[in-house]
């Protein structure tokens, strides 16, 4: 079931989206009286095809390969290699037939959308659900490091004063991506009344990638129980909702990161417990599983969020200032992997896009996330790659510059060469992730 909610979202999401990106190419094509012969959502390879019909002289249908879409502009040396069309003396109404002004605007039209509707997803979900940061302030027992933080130099109960010398009002803060993908970062923090400057390294990436995205940093939250899961070890041993956790096993364990280490040392043992219970002492034996777990989740309710609502034209701009910083953030990230800072490992296929909308359903998880693969399609459409929108914007600029067209010739095989570079960036990502499944 988890795999089909994931597998749900990610084609609800990118159906949207490719969609809506196709129907900026159909737009500007008919815009300049271009034909459009065919309108696909996914591809129809080697001609099989779930359904189609025909109206206005368009075939409009959804193919059977799921790993994006297409429009069919009459003209158009496109990934249908139509040499036979081109062969042909040209018409009034083919793309070649038009100027490179507006055969420019055709090939930008699917980023355009893309970008626009990235802005109007942030927009409209700013302007709802407002945003809600976690006040720096309220962590009173500091930060929990995950295997990534605790390798960069950061401890249990560090407390957050700055990032790049700027003082800190919410968590959230350091879990900007915009951290990550900067040039020599800095995190200071206040340990053992000292004051410390901790260096954020440029292939921290990789390091989010191999031990995954929640492993930076958290909070450190007092071992007090929230709530307890029905048939699992703290329930037959009679832990209950507002207990707190002294020791466990003998040992100390205050905090969460300390009860969830000893937990996981004892994996299958009975245990004793020792726990405040309105304020009185109580001794407790608890059977772990061989997970290391009991059934339980720690109280955060000593954490204080401040949620900040805006206005409907207010959100407007927080949704262009959030669709921004995702673009420059993909084009950050690429030059990492140029410059050798991050692995090219980070590239994901649908299966890591899937793993990242998550077994759970929520409507502003869902648009959150789909703004955001809105934007990187944008950015990655526009890379400078034969058979992407860019590769042939690349051309049309050449030729608006030299005042002459790019030969046929040279665009087929630049296609072929464009198709070559995508079929193996694909198949990539795919074994990529597929490794990642197996720890690899």
């Amino acid at each position: 079931m988890d795999v089909l909610i994931m597998a749900g979202q990610l084609l609800l999401g990118l159906s949207i989206l490719v969609i809506l990106h196709e129907l900026g190419h159909f737009l500007a094509a008919r815009a300049f009286g271009i034909k459009v012969e065919k309108f696909y959502l996914f591809f129809d390879a080697w001609g099989f095809k779930l359904f189609s019909f025909k109206k206005g002289g368009v075939e409009y249908g959804v193919g059977w390969l799921p790993l994006g879409g297409y429009v069919k502009i009459a003209g158009m040396i496109d990934e249908s290699m139509d040499k036979e069309q081109l062969a042909q003396p040209i018409q009034d109404w083919e793309f070649r037939a038009k100027p490179a002004w507006q055969r420019l605007i055709v090939m930008l039209g699917g980023i355009i959308v893309n970008i626009i509707v990235g802005i109007v997803i942030f927009w409209f979900i700013t302007f709802k659900y407002g945003e809600s940061f976690v006040l720096n302030d309220s962590l009173k027992h500091g930060i929990l490091p995950g295997e990534v933080g605790k390798e960069i130099g950061l401890k249990a109960g560090d407390r957050l004063l700055a990032i790049n010398g700027k003082r800190v009002k919410y968590f959230d803060e350091i879990l900007s991506p915009t951290i990550f993908l900067s040039t020599d970062a800095t995190i200071t923090v206040s340990r053992d009344n000292k004051t410390l400057n901790i260096k954020i390294p440029n292939n921290v990436i990789d390091m989010l990638g191999k031990y995954g995205k929640n492993e930076f940093v958290s909070y450190r939250l007092k071992s007090s129980i929230d709530s307890v899961l029905p048939e699992k070890g703290a329930q037959f041993a009679g832990l209950k909702k507002g207990d707190e956790i002294i020791k466990i096993n003998h040992k100390t364990a205050l905090y969460n990161d300390q009860a969830m280490v000893i937990l996981k040392a004892n994996k299958g043992k009975k245990v004793d417990f020792e726990v405040l219970r309105e304020n009185k002492p109580l001794n407790l034996k608890v059977q772990i599983d061989t997970a290391g777990t009991i059934g339980i989740a720690f109280s955060s309710k000593e954490l204080k969020s401040e949620v900040i609502n805006y206005n409907f034209f207010e959100s407007f701009s927080i949704g262009v200032n959030k669709a921004w910083t995702s673009f420059t953030s993909n084009a950050k990230g690429i030059s990492k992997m140029i410059s050798g800072d991050a692995s090219a490992r980070n590239i994901s296929s649908p299966i890591g896009i899937a793993k990242v909308y998550g077994s759970t359903f929520s409507w502003y998880k869902f648009w959150s996330l789909t703004g955001l693969i809105s934007i990187a399609l944008a950015f990655m459409n526009l890379l400078p790659i034969p058979a992407l929108d860019g590769g042939h914007v690349v051309f049309l600029l050449l030729e608006i510059i030299k005042g002459k067209p790019v030969s046929d010739k040279v665009l087929e095989k630049a296609q072929i060469v464009g198709f070559v570079i995508l079929m193996a960036l694909m198949v990539f990502s795919f074994g990529n992730d597929i490794l990642k499944i197996f720890g690899l």
